[in-house]
């Protein structure tokens, strides 16, 4: 099943004036029209699907025009319509309970559904944005405690939890004696990190399992400004802190296991800003680590180029450098792939040389999880992997319009080039199925205030020309799910 959203935007008005519902049950072959199922008068502006139940599906209205919601449990097949008292900004899922859900308002307040949106309950109110979370399995005895970062009237901010029917005065409890800065709550996995600023110094500090806080101990050479968890995977810390001294890049800290003591791992980190702003670090651009950030490599660059002539790069004076581009296009590929489902293969845009470069830029591939590389193509191309990496496909990030997909049935070691069209199209990107388990691909196309949504099955690789569904032409494709 495949489900579309589309809105017509008018830009004399500047804002979205109609939407479009589209559902598949056939890979995409044809699709059916839902308005008259979701009311057809009714803008709809985000789709969300359960992260633990794909047959239920939730979208939201366009608060400007209501605010309602729209609930399915049989994958879109049909839709209960309700109205809401409060306009939805996001939504947050239970990790494990498929009908709970913590629903952010526009005034900062949090409502709670334990019945996949029929009915909804006043949380807290002051919750700073994307500061709440579910509870952890495991850790927290109670499946429906909340964690949240409240805004209190001095600016400051409290770390408060509670159960999400019972988050009265008397049922909160405060696991941090004083008050936070905003916007710095973090729960992952076992940990829990605030930041408290005292007299412009900010300090960190890290609660392992539940545990009291401690403060985290950097060096004390460290004089931070500011710190991002990058991971906290097998009971270890990966931190990224910008000293005092630095603008664009980052230091990568190394934790115990309780996330209390901090070593250097690696310097000067390039960093990109994401989507929403927010700062992206760069682990993957330059170096490689087999111990968890112990010990760091270059990468060592391919002996030969497409041609197959010899490419004379010594390390550490030369080597192969990857770049990490977070892509603005969700149907395109980052600057690096690899996929749980296909062990070992990634598979990166980078060049070859003594620093990275945003020019010349090549595709290379890695069958052993980045210990090797060979170079695939000599520009810079989006690839999706198929079928457990069994396939890989690969469109040129042209400025124009395509006609043609590359696909490797080798790991990248020979391709082949099919049409995909009759006319070249501008190729917004690919959608494949969650798991990469099939065959079948769906490619979105642009055209002028418009888009195409297409199908292509890679088993069927005699007859490659694909046309575009005709029931998605003049709308412009928002999202897929």
């Amino acid at each position: 099943v495949i489900l579309i959203l589309t809105k017509l935007y008018d830009f004399n008005l500047g804002s979205v004036t109609e939407s479009s519902l589209w559902r598949s049950a056939d890979y995409g072959t044809t699709y059916e029209k839902l308005n008259d199922k979701v009311a057809s008068k009714t803008i709809l502006s985000y789709l969300y699907v359960s992260p633990t139940n794909k047959k239920k599906i939730m979208v939201l209205s366009d608060p400007e025009a209501e605010s309602s919601v729209l609930i399915s449990a049989d994958e879109g097949a049909s839709f209960l319509k309700l109205r809401l008292t409060f306009n939805i900004l996001s939504l947050l899922f239970h990790p494990v309970e498929e009908d709970w859900i913590l629903a952010y308002s526009h005034n900062q307040k949090l409502y709670s559904s334990m019945d996949f949106g029929r009915k909804w309950q006043l949380v807290l109110e002051h919750v700073t944005p994307n500061r709440f979370y579910w509870a952890v399995t495991g850790l927290d005895k109670e499946a429906d405690l909340v964690h949240m970062e409240v805004r209190m009237p001095n600016g400051r901010a409290r770390y408060v939890t509670c159960r999400v029917q019972s988050c009265t005065e008397g049922g909160r409890t405060y696991p941090f004696r004083g008050s936070i800065d905003t916007s710095s709550l973090v729960v992952q996995d076992s940990y829990v990190f605030i930041q408290v600023t005292t007299a412009g110094r900010a300090s960190y500090y890290v609660s392992y399992q539940r545990r009291p806080f401690q403060k985290i101990r950097l060096p004390k050479y460290s004089l931070p400004k500011d710190m991002h968890i990058v991971s906290t995977d097998k009971n270890q810390v990966f931190a990224a802190v910008q000293e005092w001294n630095q603008n664009d890049t980052y230091n990568l800290y190394t934790s115990d296991t309780e996330g209390i003591h901090f070593t250097l791992a690696l310097e000067n980190v390039k960093t990109s800003r994401g989507q929403e702003g927010n700062i992206v670090i760069d682990l993957y651009e330059t170096y490689i680590t087999y111990s968890k950030g112990h010990d760091w490599r270059l990468l060592q660059a391919p002996s030969t180029d497409l041609a197959g002539n010899a490419i004379h790069c010594v390390l550490p004076f030369c080597s192969l450098h990857l770049q990490l581009k977070m892509p603005e296009n969700p149907f395109s590929s980052g600057g690096i792939c690899s996929e749980s489902s296909a062990p070992g293969i990634i598979v990166a845009a980078g060049n070859v040389g003594t620093e990275l470069s945003y020019s010349g830029t090549g595709m290379f591939i890695s069958s052993d999880a980045g210990n090797t590389w060979r170079q695939i193509f000599e520009e810079e191309h989006s690839i999706w992997f198929l079928d457990h990496g069994g396939a890989l496909l690969a469109v040129a990030q042209a400025a124009g319009p395509i006609r043609h997909f590359w696909l490797s049935f080798d790991e990248g070691l020979q391709w082949e080039r099919h049409s995909f069209s009759r006319v070249p199209l501008y190729v917004d990107g690919i959608l494949v199925e969650p798991g990469i388990e099939s065959h079948i691909m769906t490619y979105v196309t642009k055209e002028v205030g418009s888009s195409s949504v297409g199908k292509w099955d890679t088993q069927d690789a005699a007859s490659m020309e694909t046309t575009p569904s005709p029931e998605l032409r003049q709308w412009q494709v928002d999202m897929v799910q």
